[in-house]
């Protein structure tokens, strides 16, 4: 399974004699999601390697700004944590991925979404006056990693970055992987699961991934979603700020461990977000 000793012992206490249902790690990161029986109910059971720095953020999500959602079904309950060892053990929620299924392509799906999203992002919101800096700052370290962005299109993406302004931004509890491989549907109900990427953000920051998705496909989906949220959060200069930033660590990150389809995804990203009519 790939657990430590230590996450081993953990789920040994935790659930003594359980047996795994099924294995639903992703593979390309050093994390393991079990799903788990015991006494007739089931688990899932999160175990990351001493490298991950996402398992962190799930616990903070959970301990942080979950409730809404936990208290009505919409995500996971946590029953226990070790922070140290890196693992942690929710109720299962019941339902299925919404990616793959004639739910990723239906309006009252997103409507859902929408208004999940902004019970999220509601809860509370904080000024920072690093935020964009800090962004900027990112990028620039994932473009001196190892990757296949051209170098005409990298000078491109250093010169817009360098002409940005870097106003003060509001910050929200976010997803931060706001999209239906993160969603699940149960008889019509949407419900929300993997918070490793979860952070204090702009709330525009979480329709990212829509919109150079599902968005673009059909644009109805994108109505929905805005009618459940009640706005749309996304101002022309940050948002195309959040477009190249996306892009880029999506084609950086994705070279990285090995994803060429989605690192091809970060690329036409990247191209679109740089000619597009607000770029630079």
């Amino acid at each position: 399974m790939g657990l430590s000793d230590r996450q081993q012992q953990l789920l040994d206490q935790w659930l003594p004699s359980a047996t795994i249902v099924r294995d639903h790690s992703w593979g390309i990161i050093g994390t393991y999601v079990l799903e788990l029986e015991h006494d007739g109910a089931r688990y899932i059971a999160k175990a990351a390697d001493a490298a991950d720095h996402h398992l962190a953020r799930e616990l903070r999500a959970h301990r942080n700004w979950l409730r809404p959602w936990t208290a009505i079904g919409r995500a996971a309950e946590l029953l226990h944590a070790d922070d140290d060892a890196k693992l942690i053990l929710t109720r299962y929620l019941p339902g299925e991925l919404v990616e793959g299924t004639p739910y990723e392509f239906t309006p009252d799906t997103y409507q859902q979404a929408g208004e999940l999203l902004a019970v999220l992002h509601q809860q509370s919101a904080v000024r920072d006056d690093t935020y964009e800096s800090r962004e900027n700052e990112r990028i620039l370290r994932y473009l001196r990693k190892p990757h296949r962005i051209a170098p005409d299109v990298e000078d491109q993406v250093r010169s817009a970055i360098a002409r940005w302004p870097t106003p003060p931004a509001t910050l929200v509890p976010t997803h931060g992987d706001w999209q239906p491989r993160n969603w699940l549907i149960d008889h019509g109900t949407l419900r929300v699961i993997d918070f490793g990427r979860a952070d204090l953000r702009p709330a525009y920051t979480d329709l990212a991934r829509l919109a150079v998705q599902q968005f673009q496909r059909d644009p109805s989906l994108e109505q929905a979603f805005l009618t459940g949220y009640g706005t749309d959060p996304r101002e022309p200069e940050p948002w195309h700020r959040t477009r190249v930033r996306e892009a880029v660590s999506t084609a950086v990150w994705a070279y990285q461990v090995g994803e060429e389809p989605f690192e091809q995804q970060g690329h036409h990203m990247l191209a679109a977000a740089l000619d597009s009519s607000d770029a630079g």
